[in-house]
Order: structure tokens, then C-alpha cells, then sequence
């Protein structure tokens, strides 16, 4: 049973080591931290992607920053008190992690895969620049009654595909996590950056009754 529902959240990371490691939580006298990972776009930008690992995984004692790392997990969501209020906050929690030398990255160095049912309605909208965008939230089970909220967000024609779901249907899609800088405001004259984390969808799939559709961006 738990096999079946990690398999429908996987996470596959390449990145470098960003930040140093903050501790988080004890369970059963496991310690539980919190580091961030920066991978590399196809562009001249970059994400930098919020992960939680066991300290046996990882000698979390020394300082890492620059090192590259491998790493498999899921993507999750937890609820957490922020300024007195609830907040959703996503993380990569890693399940297996190694260290790389450079060179050996050759494979696709963000990669996401999900399967989970819409809750909320999906939101279309067009950019500025006539671009189309669905942003989706999907609920994703894991063991013990647990779900993970991920917010997703799809473009062109998998965004006019995804505008006509509707709340309970079941999807897969698949992806990169990517991290995305924004301007708050808190007053009439100033502002602050926040970072919002979502999956960038690539291919997207609803199961049907009796046979999938699917619709994937050349």
C-alpha cells in the first residue's frame, strides 16, 4: 500500500548545495533538516528548490555549499504558523541523496512526476503577451490519511486542456519544480519578495472511465 502511493509522487533532483542545513523537527530521535538546492536552467536563471533530509542521509554538520547532489523524494506540503497565520509551505523531502562530481551530471537535472485528484477550480488566464496559463492545485495521497497540495501550472495548449477539469477528476503530469520570485505589497509604498514554489507541467494526462486523454507540449 505505501509502495503504490510513493509512486505517485516522485521527485528526481540534480543540483548544487545553496545554503546551509537548519534543523527542523526530531522524530523518534531522528533529526529532520531543512537546505536549499540550486539547479540550473536551460537559461541564464536558475531554481532554488527548498529540500528536508535526514541527518542520516547526510552529514549534516559540515558545510556543503557547492557541493552537487543527486537526490530522489517526493514534493510535500505542510501547514505552518507564519506571522500568526496558516501557510502552505512546499518542500522536497528526500528519501535517497548522493554526492556528484560535476561531470556526471547528464541526466535531466529536475524532473517531477504526480498523480492526484484537482481540488480546487482550475484558474485560466492569458499573460500580458497573449501567453495562455492554467494554474491548477492538486491533491496528492500519501500513507496514514495524509494528502500533499501542489500547486501546478500548465501553458498553451495543456492550459486550455486543463481550463475544463473539474474538482475530483484525476490527473497525472509531469514536470519540474521550479521557484518563482515575486513583489508582496504589505503597505501603500512598500513591498517585499516572497518565493513561490509550483510545478511547471511539461505532459498531462486525466484518466477517463474507459480510456486516458492526454495532450503534451512539443
Amino acid at each position: 500500500m505505501e509502495d503504490n502511493v510513493i509512486r505517485n509522487n516522485q521527485v528526481n533532483l540534480i543540483g548544487k548545495i545553496y545554503s546551509t542545513f537548519d534543523f527542523s523537527h526530531e522524530v523518534y530521535g531522528e533529526g529532520f533538516y531543512n537546505f536549499v538546492v540550486e539547479i540550473s536552467r536551460l537559461s541564464d536563471n536558475s531554481d532554488k528548490i527548498p529540500v528536508m533530509v535526514s541527518e542520516r542521509l547526510l552529514d549534516v554538520t559540515q558545510d556543503m555549499r557547492g557541493q552537487f547532489v543527486e537526490l530522489q523524494g517526493q514534493f510535500r506540503s505542510y501547514n505552518r504558523q507564519i506571522d500568526g497565520k496558516n501557510r502552505l509551505v512546499l518542500t522536497v523531502f528526500a528519501r535517497e541523496i548522493d554526492i556528484l562530481n560535476e561531470d556526471e551530471i547528464k541526466r535531466n537535472p529536475n524532473y517531477i512526476y504526480l498523480d492526484g485528484y484537482i481540488c480546487k477550480p482550475p484558474m485560466y488566464r492569458t499573460t500580458p503577451f497573449g501567453r495562455e496559463i492554467t494554474d491548477i492545485l492538486l491533491a496528492v495521497n500519501r500513507p496514514y490519511n495524509k494528502s500533499d497540495y501542489i500547486p501546478s501550472i500548465c501553458w498553451g495548449r495543456n492550459a486550455r486542456f486543463a481550463e475544463k477539469f473539474t474538482v475530483g477528476d484525476r490527473i497525472k503530469i509531469w514536470g519540474r519544480i521550479q521557484s518563482r520570485e515575486y513583489q508582496k505589497k504589505v503597505s501603500e509604498t512598500d513591498s517585499i519578495s516572497k518565493i513561490a514554489y509550483e510545478v511547471s507541467i511539461s505532459k498531462i494526462e486525466k484518466y477517463e472511465e474507459e480510456s486516458e486523454s492526454e495532450v503534451e507540449e512539443n
